[in-house]
């Protein structure tokens, strides 16, 4: 009966320690509980991890073709949506410094209209890669201003009806003087025109796509008014005759041929670009001039139109020749400042225009 009793009180107290720890359990779980609501309602309200979203730019490549040739200059590559054909041009310059942006015509399709500034290149884009035509507009330019003057002249010199009275031009015979000066002349403008296509880079600071209309209207104009004079059937000879004519025709056609092959010198590589050197003379005797001079072929320009205003001895062709010498000089002598900063070891005793004076 005792070890009855005690094996019941022994149960009992093993029971009451299993409720007893039971309820630490469980007053522990509900402080634990109790603390993590503490620190949730403190943290506040739970906040969205925001995503981060990769903006991808689509970059286009645009491949530059020669509108005439069909063969690749160059690719521009790197070009965003919102890019624009400005942007295009600007980027296209300095992979050809030669073309300025002012020079450029781009164009979808050959024979095509030419893409204004502000056409983005996502309206045009079909793929990632685009292909425009590069016109070159500054030759352009000077193919009218030139071929203008050589047409007028000729049609003054055959002396077409309307022009002059038609008994006064059949009864009177012309001065050799003025079959040499048609001859001079057209040389001079055939010779631009063989530049602008083959030789010329002309440089941006001279790009004249702006002043199209006013270079046109200044060499048509002067031209007819000179033609006009030279072809007159009472156009009066030279004071000294023939032998004042063939001096000038002699002289004049020194100075085309040191004004050309200047030309092809500074359209050489080696003084194009950003690396360009200063020209130095060569065996040819018309080069010798860069001794002298920083702008040479300004120099036999003045000196061919001197010339002519000798030959032909008129007021037009004196007018023209003198305003012709004061913007060459003015062009001169920014080239003259920009070699000093650029070939100052070259430069010493060099005169911009005339050797000594100017």
């Amino acid at each position: 009966m005792f070890r009855r009793h005690r094996s019941l009180a022994s149960e009992r107290k093993r029971e009451a320690f299993s409720q007893g720890a039971t309820r630490s359990i469980w007053k522990n779980d509900l402080r634990n509980f109790h603390s993590l609501s503490r620190l949730v309602l403190l943290a506040g309200p739970l906040k969205a991890i925001p995503v981060v979203k990769h903006s991808k730019t689509a970059h286009f490549e645009i491949e530059i073709l020669d509108a005439v040739t069909r063969k690749q200059i160059c690719i521009v590559d790197k070009v965003t949506q919102a890019s624009t054909i400005h942007d295009v041009k600007q980027k296209f310059h300095k992979a050809c410094p030669k073309w300025c942006p002012s020079r450029v015509g781009l164009q979808l399709e050959c024979g095509g209209p030419f893409l204004k500034d502000c056409v983005t290149i996502q309206s045009i884009a079909a793929s990632s890669m685009v292909t425009l035509y590069f016109t070159d507009l500054g030759q352009q330019v000077f193919l009218a201003e030139y071929t203008g003057p050589l047409l007028i002249y000729l049609l003054f010199y055959l002396r077409i009806p309307y022009i002059y009275d038609m008994k006064e031009s059949s009864g009177r015979l012309r001065h050799p003087a003025v079959h040499l000066a048609c001859f001079c002349h057209c040389i001079h403008y055939i010779r631009y025109l063989l530049e602008t296509l083959f030789v010329h880079r002309v440089s941006g600071g001279h790009t004249p796509l702006k002043n199209l209309i006013l270079g046109c209207a200044f060499y048509w104009g002067f031209t007819s008014w000179i033609a006009y004079y030279i072809n007159h059937p009472w156009y009066t000879p030279p004071s000294f005759g023939n032998r004042q004519v063939a001096v000038s025709a002699i002289n004049f056609l020194i100075c085309e041929a040191g004004n050309h092959f200047i030309n092809v010198m500074l359209a050489h590589p080696n003084h194009t670009g950003s690396n360009a050197c200063f020209p130095s003379p060569t065996y040819n005797p018309f080069t010798w001039l860069f001794i002298l001079v920083s702008c040479p072929n300004y120099t036999y320009e003045i000196g061919s139109w001197i010339s002519f205003t000798v030959m032909t001895q008129t007021l037009p062709v004196g007018i023209f020749t003198l305003l012709m010498s004061i913007q060459m000089s003015l062009w001169a002598q920014k080239k003259h400042k920009i070699y000093l900063k650029k070939f100052d070891s070259y430069m010493h005793r060099k005169s911009a225009l005339i050797p000594f004076i100017l």
